[in-house]
Order: structure tokens, then sequence, then C-alpha cells
């Protein structure tokens, strides 16, 4: 069986706040733990009034710290805003805490828009052209500190935390295939270059002392239901969502709508057309034909699955229909 996971975009819904979506977020992954999901990943974003994870470390911990067994990471951590000595401390203190259960995932994006990139104390000149080396700099502080080495991660020096490449280009398809690291593709998000990225990335792959052979996790939407008329209707606040996004208002996660993209124009459908390719929405037999035939299509080796759900009942149960025909998906 595929393994599958869960990004949790921590979303804040109109009417909620940060303290509702932090604690929505332990309950999820306390749920999919229990349904056997893999990981559960959480990402890096600044002034979204949507989301909740900008400070990605401290919900790690509190994910970690509310759980025994899965795995937890970042999808991702936007390493030019930082520097890489401080990720390492991080992440080196979080596998102290959780040994054996830390993933890191590293995107080249600021995560945010540009006056809050300013904000940030980010280069934005030259900061994501220094990303290959700023990932370099982090795996170094994670392997075991050498004789006179003069500067040194406390915790994190040995921890050896997976270090895992994320892009929606070529770019982090090439590097990843170059480091010999995992990779995982925001198909969910910006599924234009997907295949591409798949092919450069299992065609360059060096094996590596991480890894022997290509590992690609694709990120997939799901919202999965009792019947298909809900599945749609879960799916339109999503929906709201990415259209202001792409639009330049970005606010909190909406209410659904009710035949919210049979309304739309032409242009806006558009907007969202893509990312369907990339999504599964329905009834459960639905969703387990929809995600099959982008296993097919990939021939993806990990899924890592979101949900943008306004109700935090209706998404635990589209994830719990997903653990539910895990062992049928081809």
């Amino acid at each position: 069986m595929i393994p599958l996971s869960v990004l949790d975009l921590s979303p804040i819904i109109e009417g909620g706040d940060a303290s509702d979506s932090l604690r929505n977020s332990l309950d999820l992954a306390q749920h999919v733990e229990k349904w056997g999901f893999n990981r559960y990943w959480v990402a890096e974003h600044h002034g979204m009034t949507g989301i909740a994870s900008a400070a990605t470390s401290v919900v790690i911990g509190h994910i970690a710290a509310g759980t025994s067994t899965i795995r937890v990471g970042s999808g991702g951590i936007m390493l030019p805003n930082h520097s890489p000595l401080v990720i390492a401390e991080q992440f080196g203190t979080l596998e102290a805490l959780f040994p054996g259960r830390i993933d890191l995932g590293l995107g080249r994006a600021p995560g945010t828009d540009m006056a809050t990139a300013q904000a940030l104390r980010r280069d934005l000149q030259t900061s994501s052209d220094r990303f290959p080396q700023d990932v370099m700099e982090l795996i170094a502080y994670l392997q075991p500190a050498e004789p006179g080495q003069r500067t040194r991660a406390v915790p994190g020096a040995g921890s050896k935390v997976p270090v895992w490449i994320l892009g929606s280009s070529l770019f982090g398809a090439q590097l990843a295939a170059e480091l010999g690291l995992p990779y995982s593709f925001a198909s969910h998000f910006a599924p234009g270059q997907m295949m591409d990225a798949i092919k450069v990335y299992r065609e360059r792959f060096k094996p590596s002392q991480y890894l022997d052979k290509p590992h690609v996790m694709l990120g997939f939407s799901v919202f999965a239901a009792d019947s298909e008329e809900e599945g749609q209707f879960l799916a339109s606040s999503w929906q709201q969502a990415m259209i202001a996004l792409r639009t330049g208002r970005p606010g909190k996660l909406p209410p659904p709508v009710a035949g919210f993209l049979q309304s739309l124009d032409p242009m806006k459908r558009s907007m969202v057309q893509d990312s369907i390719t990339c999504a599964a929405i329905g009834n459960p037999d639905q969703v387990q034909e929809q995600l099959e035939a982008f296993i097919d299509r990939t021939a993806a080796d990990e899924l890592i699955i979101t949900s943008q759900s306004y109700d935090h009942a209706a998404r635990l149960h589209s994830y719990e229909i997903v653990a539910q025909i895990a062992d049928s998906i081809r």
C-alpha cells in the first residue's frame, strides 16, 4: 500500500482564531495517527490571516507532544528566511525531544508577500540564490561534528534529521536529485510542472548516504464525504480560498457555498481547474477512483493529503474515509 501522509495548513476559518486552528490541528493529528497515516506536516507561511502555522517549529512541537508514533515535520521550512544554524538547532531540539519522529522539509520561496519577506529580514536579492548552499550547510550541521569544527548545532549535531527538498518547479527536483534527497512536489497547489519535475528528479537522481533510490511524495487535496454533493460542497471553501489568494485577497477560510464551482465565470474557474486535477472530491467510491487514477498517472511513492475544510468534523471524516479505503487503493 502506498504510504499516505497529511499536510495541515492549520486553516483559520471565518469566525475562528489561531487557538481554534491549533487545537483542531492537534485533534486531527491524533486521529490520523490512530488511522495509520505515515507523517504529519505543517507549513511556514507569514502574514496570512487564514494560516496559523507561521512559527512552524513551535507547531511541530505542539503536534509531536500530543502524539506518540506518527512522524511530524515541516512541509516546509522556507530556508531563505532563516539561518541554517538556527534551523539545525530547532530541529535538533525537536529530534532530542521526539527521537526518530521528526522530518525537515525545506523550500526556497518566502512563504509570504514581498513586504512581509522584507520584515523577516530576508535578503530578497540573493537569499533564494543561496538556497543550495544553505541546504548543504544545514545538512552538515545535522551530521556528527568533526574534530576541530568551530561552529556546531547544539542540539543538532549528530541528530541526522531526515531532510527533504520541496518544490513546485524543476529547480527543487534538480537539487533533490543532485543531493540524493527525498522530494515532495506541491501538486495540490501548483500542478503545472508536476510530471516534468517527477521525470527530472527520477532520471537525475544520484544515490546518497541518505537515500539509495528516488522517493517522490506528491501533494493531493481530498474532500471525501458520504455523498458526491457533500464532497463538492466541502471543496468550495478551498476553491474560494484559492481564488482569493490568486487575486491578491487572501483571508480566513470561508464557509462552503453550494454550487460554487458552477457559479464561477470562465476566468475564475480556470484559477482552480488545474488544481482540481490533483484532487479527489466526492463519495468514497469516487475518491478511491480519483486517488487510483492519480497514482497510476504519477507512480507516486507517497501522497501527502491536504483538506482545507471549513468544518473540522467534516475534515476529520474526510481523512477517516481515506483511511478506510486505503487498503483498497492500488
